[in-house]
């Protein structure tokens, strides 16, 4: 098989552009989608095009836009051979909203429709997928970004989105990514061709001097991507949605499955300018995942140092009271060389299962769990809940890592900060619904538990969540 750099192509600038998008105000009639086979030109030109699983026969799916305080009304159609739901990543719904099978809805069956109605309690960079077979509807690339725009315009030339994914294509561009036994107890299923808006992407048009702001999405089922840009030094302004003080980036941004990131990039005012998007997360090393470039010989706009952007307005996030917080542990462990990380990690008050255990669950395709305890794929309408949290309360997490591998740990129905790695403070605290946990880190996160109903818990890695690490959470 080829790699992600040995496939790429030169493709017009418009490939790089996200789907049209749909804006609904309120009293505005439902959005609809339709969720259904297709086939798209993932690789490009003297490609054959690759058969997937797609909303509206795009991959993404058409981006959806509302504004903050308006309510978002989706009609999703089924024209899947399987059931399926649509989970919106990052919104706080009400809990029947949440598109989590047993739990909050049943799943919709083939040819069937579910009306989704959405409050958009926030603003920022959020998206929507399938939480039936995750590993397998994500993966054929079934998701899609949904913005909800500030109240007030906020001052850049012009948004671009950049949802990146992994795919695990064989010599014909066809799409080999089914779950594996191997993918799940290790790193998740990582692909071989890294596409930008549904598109293997050189670069992307820009003009010079224009101040962008950039919504990053890390779709892949799997992949980190350590992103850096080489050419302009962008500001970071957002998390997973939620705002924070304009800093630039130092080394890095990590990307783990789930989040997204909003920047302000100043495109360099000079003729045929360019910036590189590098990913420095490959295992097989660093590449290029596309370029914003000047591809006409314009006249460079004059050379403004603009200085840092204003602050995005905050969300109305409701602040954990440290001091009165009660306090919970969460430890993963699990996966192929789990013994490994017993004399790295942390001791937990509440130790995982021994080796024992853990092989009578690989027997049946569980490979991982959350204080000893694993969840299957079907597991959410009549498990426990792991936790039940005091409605109104605030709570902090101590999340421990006891795994060989990393894990970005998402919690539906709310957003937390993140307070501290291995007892270091988290520069800013951000607002996040999905933190990434190194192997043997604790990291904490603190939340009021305001949103009322049995919420999930999982690692974003899709073939972890699908094989034990996902678990119930009940406020009440």
């Amino acid at each position: 098989m080829s790699g992600p750099r040995l496939v790429r192509r030169t493709l017009l600038a418009a490939a790089a552009t996200a789907p049209l998008a749909r804006l609904a105000g309120a009293g505005s009639q439902p959005l609809r989608l339709r969720a259904a086979p297709a086939r798209v030109a993932l690789v490009g030109e003297g490609w054959p095009s690759t058969e997937v699983w797609a909303y509206d026969g795009t991959v993404p799916g058409p981006t959806l836009r509302g504004r903050q305080g308006e309510r978002l009304v989706v009609e999703v159609e089924n024209g899947l051979p399987e059931p399926t739901t649509v989970h919106w990543h990052g919104l706080r719904v009400p809990v029947g909203m949440d598109g989590v099978p047993g739990s909050s809805q049943p799943p919709i069956p083939p040819g069937g429709r579910f009306r989704y109605e959405l409050p958009l309690a926030d603003a920022g960079t959020f998206w929507y997928h399938p939480h039936v077979r995750s590993a397998e509807q994500v993966g054929r690339g079934l998701y899609g970004l949904l913005v909800v725009e500030e109240p007030e315009r906020w001052p850049v030339d012009r948004e671009l989105a950049l949802v990146l994914d992994d795919w695990r294509l064989g010599p014909d561009a066809v799409n080999e990514a089914r779950p594996s036994p191997h993918d799940a107890a290790h790193a998740g299923a990582y692909g071989n061709t890294v596409t930008v808006n549904g598109r293997v992407v050189e670069r992307v048009e820009v003009r010079p001097g224009e101040r962008l702001r950039l919504r990053l999405l890390n779709a892949a089922n799997a992949r980190i991507f350590a992103l850096r840009f080489k050419g302009a030094e962008p500001w970071l302004v957002a998390l997973d949605g939620h705002p924070l003080a304009p800093r630039r980036i130092e080394g890095p941004l990590l990307l783990a499955p789930g989040q997204r990131a909003d920047l302000v990039l100043d495109v360099p005012a000079v003729r045929l300018a360019r910036v590189d998007l590098l990913d420095e997360g490959d295992p097989q090393g660093t590449y290029r995942v596309t370029s914003l470039a000047v591809t006409r010989n314009e006249a460079p706009s004059p050379a403004v140092d603009r200085g840092p952007p204003p602050a995005l307005p905050p969300n109305p996030l409701a602040e954990p009271d440290l001091a009165a917080a009660q306090e919970h542990e969460l430890v993963l462990d699990g996966g192929m060389m789990a013994t490994m990380m017993r004399g790295r990690a942390p001791a937990a008050r509440r130790l995982p299962p021994d080796p024992r255990e853990l092989r009578a669950l690989f027997a049946r395709g569980l490979f991982w769990t959350i204080n000893g305890r694993a969840m299957a794929e079907h597991g959410h309408g009549h498990e426990p809940p792991l936790l039940r949290l005091a409605l109104g309360r605030s709570h902090r997490l101590a999340i421990l890592n006891r795994t060989a591998f990393p894990h970005p740990i998402h919690l539906h129905g709310h957003a937390f900060r993140v307070l501290a790695r291995d007892g270091r403070e988290e520069p800013g605290r951000p607002w996040r619904d999905t933190v990434l946990v190194a192997p043997g880190e604790r990291v904490e996160v603190a939340f009021v538990a305001d949103n009322p109903g049995l919420w999930m818990l999982h690692c974003h890695v899709l073939e972890h969540q699908g094989s034990g690490m996902m678990a119930l959470v009940e406020v009440a």
